[in-house]
């Protein structure tokens, strides 16, 4: 088992205390002024990108959003993004940031948002952690509902009583269903194809195998013969490893980056960062940028942010450094390379585009 580094482990006697993500203290002032401007250019070594502000920018009066959650692109090359405004919940654009449709009024707080290819068809799941009604859906392109997965307080695996906010899902190869439970008790529930629920694993604690603000969940099929699963634990900064049935193997930190869902690409992991840290366990608002990761799981870029430095093989904090991002919340990669990213709590802002150069 790897070991953990000890700045991972004075970092997780510190957030002991924590609880979850949204009860850490956070501060209300900008440290930095958003530039508006197009152009810049940010990032490091072979991961740069060139900032495109404007690029997903719609009239709001006809297609508003609150947060941009969440986007995947599907098999015709659509972008397809999930917010919480209930007047579309939905909205698709072309690679020009042309709005080619929007769906979808009734997902409240609609949040995490993964795309599976069943049978040569697209096929989405989303995840809303609504306080009445907290669901995750299958559902078609076009906004057909196929499939509810079961409220595992409904079914014996929850107690009655206890929290339930989904808030990711990640699809096996095999069809299983993985259900992050981000906002509610931080577990990873395990689905078959036929939503039939096989087993829970995480959860609240401060052991490893323990999960703190379980935000998201993705497969990491890089190395097709050790197939794996990566789960966030935002409150540690770090994604933790398990098998595919639930065992814990290791733990990626990011010391200062409150990492949201990983997103796999070729041999690279990319993320947003909703929050970075400037001391302690204290979060600062408006301080989001984006990370990426390569095939040995060690941070080469950091779009938005300080350059990653390590030191004895271990990863210094990372912190913003351009005010491009406040909250990074998602990252999805088309085929060149170019990333786009969703905000939350971003002044209802659109995505952006990061044109790699």
């Amino acid at each position: 088992m790897k070991q953990i580094p000890n700045a991972r482990r004075d970092f997780i006697k510190k957030s002991a205390m924590a609880g979850a993500a949204l009860s850490l203290p956070l501060y209300s002032f900008n440290i930095l002024t958003t530039p508006d401007v197009d152009d810049e250019v940010i990032g490091h070594g072979d991961f740069k990108y060139r900032v495109h502000k404007s690029w997903g920018n719609l009239n709001p009066s006809a297609t508003p959003v609150k947060n941009c959650h969440e986007m995947v692109m599907d098999s015709q090359g659509r972008l397809i993004m999930i917010t919480d405004e209930t007047k579309n919940n939905v909205i698709v654009y072309d690679k020009s940031g042309k709005l080619l449709t929007s769906w979808g009024t009734e997902y409240k707080s609609g949040h995490g948002l993964s795309i599976f290819n069943e049978g040569g068809e697209d096929v989405l799941f989303i995840c809303d952690p609504d306080n009445k009604n907290p669901k995750v859906v299958k559902i078609t392109v076009e906004g057909k509902v196929m499939m509810e997965l079961p409220d595992p307080r409904k079914i014996g695996v929850y107690q009655p009583k206890q929290r339930y906010k989904p808030t990711e899902t990640a699809i096996a190869p095999n069809g299983d269903i993985y259900v992050a439970d981000g906002y509610g008790s931080d577990f990873i529930l395990q689905f078959n194809s036929k939503g039939e629920f096989i087993r829970k694993f995480g959860g609240k604690g401060d052991a490893d195998k323990n999960l703190k603000n379980a935000h998201g969940v993705a497969i990491d099929d890089r190395d097709p013969n050790n197939i794996t699963l990566l789960c966030t634990s935002r409150v540690e900064n770090s994604f933790k490893r398990f098998t595919l049935d639930g065992k814990y193997i290791s733990t990626i930190f990011i010391p200062g980056a409150y990492v949201c869902r990983p997103v796999i690409h070729d041999q690279n992991i990319y993320a947003g960062v909703c929050w970075s840290r400037m001391k302690h366990l204290e979060r600062v608002a408006n301080s989001g940028f984006v990370t990426i990761l390569d095939e040995t799981d060690k941070v080469v870029s950091n779009p938005g942010g300080t350059k990653p430095r390590y030191k004895k093989g271990e990863l210094q904090m990372i912190i913003q450094d351009s005010p491009v991002f406040k909250h990074g919340h998602d990252v999805c990669v088309d085929e060149d390379k170019n990333l786009y990213v969703c905000q939350w709590n971003a002044g209802q802002s659109y995505p952006i585009k990061l044109e790699r150069v």
